[in-house]
C-alpha cells in the first residue's frame, strides 16, 4: 500500500522582470509560465529548494494532488 504524500500548489504572484537570470530559471524550471499561472508540484526536497529561493515571487499551500 502506498502512503500519500501531499502536494504543493505553487502560484507565481510577482513577475521576473529585474530578477537575477538563475531566478528566472528557477520559476521556469517549476513551470510557472507568468503571473498567476499555478502548477502542483511533489513535496521533494528539490522542489522545495527551488522554491524556497524564488518564495519572494510565490505563494505556496499544501494540496491533495
Amino acid at each position: 500500500m502506498r502512503k500519500h504524500k501531499p502536494k504543493l500548489r505553487v502560484t507565481q504572484v510577482r513577475g521576473v522582470i529585474g530578477c537575477p537570470e538563475d531566478q528566472r530559471r528557477t520559476v521556469k524550471g517549476l513551470g510557472l509560465r507568468g503571473r498567476h499561472s499555478t502548477v502542483v508540484v511533489a513535496n521533494e526536497p528539490a522542489i522545495r529548494g527551488m522554491i524556497k529561493k524564488v518564495l519572494h515571487l510565490v505563494a505556496v499551500e499544501e494540496c491533495d494532488g
